[in-house]
């Protein structure tokens, strides 16, 4: 495959990380946004008076300390330059900023440098970035708030079945049956374990991902994306009651860990794939 000139991996990594800044509003706000929604919802249902509040969304108001609330100047906002600058805290209050930030910002770069190494300079690349990319805030704002937005997830699913359409149509069926599978199998696991130990396993946010990833990938690399995912979990969930005492018998989100074994399947889902047959034979 004929490699892009230096120029360009340069500007691809820094597209990806001024995605990954974009990102982090999103992370940030979207869970806000949403609460805002359904307490207005609710408010009208029990027919009360709506609350004023200054408007929030993605655009407004602009970047601001957590703390504070002094606005970070635009210097400031540079991806990765900004917070290694003043050491990750507020250059009014001085304030810790969440290390989040860099993070997500550096994982936007590397995931479009590799969406281009493994697929070249193609509009396929660009949807599997773009895949990428919605996996990173699902996974981190689970993490943080245990959400897993619709708004996020659904777009995710159409365009997983778009992706099949345009570059692989001979894949569509076996991607809708993705989707089935994907969302039957984490909600029958979900009433079973509801049954035996009258508890809640998991959210239905984790169901509509993992329908999500069926119809991006197909419903043959559903196993492998459950056991990767399940892995991961036990690994992190041992990890942390063996050095976290107080973390113990607190939930785990699942989504991070789903969202991890999508980015893998996505972008080295073949080579994996091959290798779980071979230790299946």
């Amino acid at each position: 495959m004929h490699h892009p000139p230096l120029i360009v991996w340069f500007m691809v990594a820094l597209f990806g990380l001024c995605l990954g800044s974009f990102l982090n509003v999103v992370i940030t706000r979207l869970p806000v946004m949403l609460m805002r929604h359904w307490r207005r919802e609710a408010q009208a249902a029990l027919e009360l008076a709506h609350e004023q509040s200054p408007p929030f969304n993605l655009a407004t108001p602009g970047s601001l300390c957590p703390r504070c609330e002094t606005a970070i100047a635009w210097h400031d906002n540079i991806p990765l330059v900004g917070w290694l600058k003043r050491r990750g805290r507020c250059a009014a209050c001085n304030t810790r900023i969440s290390i989040q930030y860099p993070l997500v910002e550096l994982a936007g770069g590397l995931l479009a440098i590799a969406a281009l190494a493994l697929h070249g300079p193609s509009l396929e690349a660009l949807f599997i970035y773009g895949a990428c990319l919605i996996l990173l805030a699902l996974a981190v704002i689970d993490f943080r708030t245990q959400l897993l937005p619709d708004v996020l997830t659904l777009p995710l699913l159409w365009a997983g079945l778009l992706f099949q359409l345009l570059f692989q149509p001979f894949m569509l069926s076996d991607a809708v049956i993705g989707v089935m599978v994907g969302y039957l199998s984490l909600w029958s696991f979900y009433w079973l374990f509801k049954l035996v130990t009258g508890k809640e396993g998991m959210g239905f946010g984790d169901f509509k991902l993992l329908a999500a990833l069926g119809a991006w990938l197909g419903w043959s690399f559903l196993p492998l994306i459950l056991i990767l995912s399940a892995g991961l979990g036990a690994m992190v969930g041992l990890s942390a009651q063996a050095f976290a005492p107080r973390l113990r018998g607190q939930p785990l989100p699942f989504g991070p860990f789903l969202a991890l074994a999508g980015w893998i399947a996505l972008l080295v889902g073949d080579e994996l794939m091959a290798l779980y047959l071979s230790l299946l034979i």
